[in-house]
């Protein structure tokens, strides 16, 4: 049975729910209304989408479990950071099952994903003779293309996934090709050759240097460190570290974690009643309390006010269900 949705959101927390098996978080960093769209087909063995997000945001979360997972950059309008490593336009990316990642998203990133089985996915390799150099390039999350190779398999899995968006009825024989044919291709480029002749991508400071600090951050939220806290922590200067936001985030980092505190505020005030949770009291579990001062900001980085936000709704209670004498 396939599976087949478009949508689009005002909000990365509605957004990230939104893609099915996959547990993360997304953040936005760049301030202004949010403007997103999500297409997704899921099959027997794969889930496919594409994501376009026009905000700076970043990405964290776990790999869905028994699954491989790719994902190949439609543009990147800015610098990209995927596992601690600098990224462009002539890469893919690669997550194993249950793996941790972040990914630091530029504004107006154009993303296309694909998901296999893991077993679904292992059968096929296997019938490559080139199966261990394969197995050797996906211990890189990154993965170098040849510029010219990659825009092909770009152009050619685009067509193909909204081909199938398009088409009315996608089951039986027709979804069972379409799988086939993204799997092929997906197993064409890792396998080419040229591949191996590309520069290995190694890790980045700045981007380690960022990832220590959003995890310690988000990690203590009720009591978040300050940023001369941070730098205390992981011993390097506020140099250092002040320069590694600029590179990786295009921001400082007391403006990134103002921008973690407010989005942990927005996911807390969206998955809750105003009877459960009051904006005050979303407010000071992520430090803040002078409530002039945070509606501001709030404003400022999402386009609308706290009290604007969006909540969830209360659960129908059982009285209220039952029939009437």
């Amino acid at each position: 049975m396939v599976t087949k949705s478009i949508q689009r959101f005002h909000d990365v927390y509605a957004h990230a729910l939104a893609v099915k098996e996959w547990k993360q978080t997304y953040s936005q960093l760049s301030a202004g209304t949010l403007e997103s769209s999500l297409i997704q087909i899921t099959g027997e063995h794969s889930h496919l989408f594409r994501e376009q997000i026009n905000q700076r945001v970043v990405q964290q979360g776990t790999a869905p479990a028994r699954k491989v997972c790719f994902a190949i950059p439609l543009a990147i309008p800015g610098p990209i950071r995927v596992q601690g490593r600098n990224a462009d336009d002539n890469c893919i990316f690669f997550l194993h099952e249950n793996e941790e990642f972040m990914f630091h998203m530029p504004t107006g990133m154009d993303l296309f994903s694909i998901t296999f089985d893991r077993e679904f996915f292992e059968l096929a390799l296997r019938r490559l003779s080139s199966a261990g150099d394969v197995q050797a390039r996906l211990r890189q999350p990154v993965i170098k293309v040849p510029p010219r190779r990659l825009a092909q398999s770009r152009q050619y899995l685009l067509s193909v996934f909204l081909a199938a968006v398009d088409h009315d009825e996608l089951d039986g024989a027709l979804a069972r090709e379409f799988e086939q044919a993204m799997l092929d291709e997906m197993l064409r480029i890792i396998a080419d050759p040229d591949c191996t002749r590309q520069p290995r991508i190694d890790t980045s400071t700045s981007s380690a240097i960022v990832e220590k600090c959003h995890n310690l951050a988000m990690a203590e939220a009720n009591n978040m460190p300050s940023v001369i806290e941070l730098c205390e922590r992981l011993k390097v200067s506020r140099r250092t570290v002040q320069n590694s936001f600029r590179r990786v985030t295009d921001t400082t980092p007391l403006n990134y974690l103002r921008s973690l505190r407010l989005n942990g505020v927005r996911r807390a005030l969206m998955s809750t009643t105003p009877e459960a949770l009051s904006i005050g009291d979303a407010a000071s579990q992520w430090g803040f309390f002078h409530m002039g001062h945070f509606a501001e900001e709030y404003q400022e980085l999402f386009g609308t006010l706290p009290t604007q936000t969006p909540r969830a709704q209360p659960a129908p209670s059982h009285d209220s269900e039952r029939p009437r004498p």
